[in-house]
């Protein structure tokens, strides 16, 4: 006699490995394993009102927990909801595992009701798509793991042939779960670096979120501090170095990314430690000619006949960063004084100011009254550019962005995630009213599981992005209000309260209130979107 079936082998994998939940939108093939999820001590099926906030939510306990998140999605339209969170944990380098329903072996390439090809769906969206057999499930989930955990982070999809959740199998065990090693960088390489950054006199660091991942964050604050090196960070590494550090530079990229490149703009050499492109091109920001020393798990994506790869080092980054260190202490040619007042200046355009509420005054005040351990997700918009360059970001994962994916609608479904995954944390998000209205049905969710987490809504009626680019261009404003007027509508949504707030003391007061209560609150803040316009899409290049 079999011991157990398919769906029960599945299930007990994914909690073995540390998955506590799952979300997604149940189908008539995963009702066996939601009765798994259910007899099963440790691991939570969490419905949300969409595939793709789904997907979202797995990506967070991905980032949060080091363990892969896990989301589920139906045929046909399950699949292509799911795919927005899914193709979000893959470029914002998360670790997952995507499941979906599959037709079974007999109905694969028929043409059948809401039947697609899943692994060809999923394969441009992840590290790797494959598909359980009933024998072998439990090492398909492991290698699925192993994939998503190894090098970038990132997505696996998992096909789950329907009518093989019930079928009689032995009991399997998934075993450890670990990421494929990291060699050390070639030693000729490291000593490649140590001389290009010997021979340098105002070396520049470009942080980014392969550093994150490498935990290697007291090492770079001791390098900066050893040479009197400028610190520049990707909008995704946030937190890595303190925006009050004498070396910390500026976020690449976000508000004010002019001011930031005039400090790049005098370095002759990047040398850039877990820098992912994917949050920003080097080309993008990097003067024509400087030079570049890469010190990552992959190798430099640059166009090198515009800038110098004088070296790499391709491996485990401590390494790297320990044979600088090892060099004898002597401050390069940088003016950190200068430095200093620059930051001091941009961030003086940044604070809220006197006269209509605009979004700077309402960052400041939620900075204020969110405790310094608490989190902070927030959605796509131009509010996006503010918090990269504004908000005070004490270490990395209290402020959580899409900037490799980038997809609208991101904030709300992160903030469930991260108060499930932190329960004892406070969470809260930054939403604009149009990305908010791309998940609002996740406020159900958030009433469901009884969540206490304040959902900040910046309403100015406006695109606000995409309008400032259509008057760069000296184009009409056309498509981008999203109303002509008003509130998100009425005092409550979904069973959530809404506060609205018209100045800087009514937000003050709504989010003290919220961050009292014992489920989900929505503090609208009613804000002037034209603070945007000389803040944002500044030039990045000198």
């Amino acid at each position: 006699m079999k011991s157990t079936n398919v769906a029960r082998n599945v299930v007990t994998a994914l909690r073995d490995m540390g998955v506590r939940h799952v979300f997604g939108v149940p189908s008539g093939g995963w009702v066996d394993y939601m009765e798994a999820i259910r007899t099963t001590s440790d691991i939570d099926f969490v419905l949300a009102s969409h595939e793709g906030g789904a997907g979202f939510m797995a990506d967070i306990c991905g980032r949060l927990t080091g363990v892969p998140g896990v989301c589920f999605g139906t045929f046909g339209p399950g699949a292509t909801n799911l795919a927005t969170g899914v193709g979000g944990a893959t470029l914002d380098r998360s670790p997952m595992i995507a499941l979906t329903d599959e037709m079974p072996e007999s109905l694969r390439g028929r043409t059948v009701q809401m039947g697609i090809d899943h692994q060809a769906l999923f394969a441009p969206l992840t590290k790797a798509t494959m598909r359980i057999e009933a024998d072998t499930a439990v090492d398909t989930l492991r290698d699925a793991a192993r994939i998503a955990l190894s090098g970038r982070p990132g997505a696996v999809h998992v096909g789950l042939p329907q009518g093989m959740s019930a079928v009689a199998v032995e009991s399997a065990a998934i075993g450890a779960i670990a990421a494929d090693p990291v060699s050390a960088p070639a030693a000729a390489d490291v000593d490649a670096l140590v001389a290009a950054f010997a021979a340098a006199k105002k070396p520049v660091l470009a942080v980014g979120l392969g550093a994150v991942h490498a935990g290697v964050q007291d090492s770079l604050v001791a390098l900066a501090e050893r040479f009197g090196l400028p610190v520049l960070l990707t909008p995704m590494a946030k937190g890595m170095v303190a925006e009050d550090h004498p070396n910390y530079a500026g976020v690449l990229f976000h508000a004010l990314s002019d001011t930031v490149g005039l400090t790049h703009a005098e370095a002759d050499l990047v040398v850039a430690v877990g820098y992912d492109p994917i949050e920003f091109n080097y080309e993008s920001w990097m003067k024509d000619g400087l030079a570049l020393a890469n010190v990552d798990i992959a190798p430099a994506d640059i166009d090198r006949d515009k800038h110098p790869v004088v070296a790499e080092t391709v491996g485990s980054i401590a390494p790297a960063l320990d044979a600088l260190l090892a060099l004898p202490a002597a401050a390069k040619d940088w003016d950190l004084a200068a430095l200093q007042n620059r930051k001091a200046a941009m961030f003086a355009k940044l604070a809220g100011r006197d006269g209509r509420f605009g979004p700077c005054a309402a960052l400041d005040v939620l900075r204020d009254v969110l405790p310094y351990d608490g989190i902070m997700t927030c959605d796509v918009g131009a509010h996006t550019h503010l918090i990269g360059q504004h908000w005070r970001t004490p270490k990395p994962g209290t402020q959580i962005m899409t900037n490799g994916w980038s997809a609208m609608g991101f904030g709300l479904p992160a903030a469930i995630a991260a108060k499930l995954c932190r329960p004892d944390t406070p969470v809260c998000c930054v939403l604009g009213d149009g990305g908010f209205l791309m998940t609002a049905g996740e406020l159900a969710t958030a009433v469901r599981e009884k969540l206490p987490l304040v959902i900040v809504i910046f309403t100015d009626n406006d695109l606000a992005l995409i309008r400032i680019k259509q008057e760069k261009k000296q184009n009409p404003i056309y498509g981008t209000p999203v109303r002509a007027e008003g509130t998100i509508g009425g005092p409550s949504l979904f069973g959530v309260p809404v506060t609205v707030a018209r100045d800087p003391a009514e937000f003050r007061a709504a989010l003290q209130a919220g961050f009292a209560a014992d489920g989900p609150v929505i503090v609208e803040a009613l804000l002037d979107s034209r603070e945007y316009d000389e803040l944002v899409l500044r030039k990045d290049k000198p």
